[in-house]
């Protein structure tokens, strides 16, 4: 019967006669031996390269009223998609961890991280981006508020904003709550404050801190203050 590689290492240790008998070489082909033994019934870099978790299927996102049929890796997220597959790149992928919302877009109106949800979650909704807020060469009010007042400065985070700020201010009109409306105590149809403003734009960040542009853009579309 043929030996371990570990019985190796262990004759080699009970012969020396000191820690610096076992030479550095000895040691690193004795440990590459057992590393080996340990791997015994592992898969091999071969079978590993022929195993694939990719698994693509069809999809039909509708996205801007307009409906595109689509084959993906199931593990898609709904901003590859949309950037990658169908070349809108209006929406943007900043951390990528659904904490800066430079991603979002609107599904059913509502607003979400595009980055965390997946493209076959968003079948069946209407998928809105920022590049179907505009009608034409008419630009949606939020979008008209914001060259007004300046709500940007690298514009980077500019087309997540953009949406929220669209899904917002509809959901200040249905009379959804936030934090702040709980901590002022204004639980039916709470208005919409500076505070309120700062509360519920708070999933997107601007690096550039363009933030007081940012809400007298909201206040501004809010109020219906003609746009210049």
């Amino acid at each position: 019967m043929s030996k371990a590689p570990c019985d190796d290492l262990d004759r080699q240790i009970e012969t020396a006669t000191s820690p610096t008998d076992i030479s550095r070489r000895t040691f690193v082909k004795t440990a590459g031996a057992l590393s080996a033994a340990v791997a015994t019934g592992l898969p091999t870099l071969g079978d590993a390269q022929t195993t694939s978790l990719v698994q693509t299927h069809s999809l039909t996102l509708k996205v801007n009223g307009e409906s595109k049929t689509l084959n993906l890796d199931t593990r898609t997220s709904l901003l590859d998609a949309l950037r990658e597959s169908l070349a809108l790149t209006g929406s943007k992928k900043g951390c990528d961890h659904g904490q800066c919302g430079a991603c979002t877009v609107l599904l059913n109106g509502r607003r979400v991280n595009s980055c965390l949800t997946l493209a076959f979650a968003a079948e069946g909704y209407d998928i809105t981006t920022i590049e179907g807020l505009a009608h034409g060469d008419q630009l949606h009010p939020v979008q008209e508020s914001f060259l007004t007042h300046d709500g940007y400065q690298c514009g980077y985070c500019t087309p997540g904003q953009i949406c929220s700020t669209v899904a917002l201010l509809d959901e200040q009109k249905r009379g959804e709550l936030s934090v702040v409306s709980f901590e002022t105590g204004k639980l039916s149809n709470p208005d919409l404050t500076d505070h309120e403003i700062r509360e519920r734009m708070s999933g997107n960040i601007c690096r550039c801190g363009a933030y007081p542009n940012i809400v007298a853009a909201v206040r501004a579309v809010h109020q219906g203050v003609p746009q210049a």
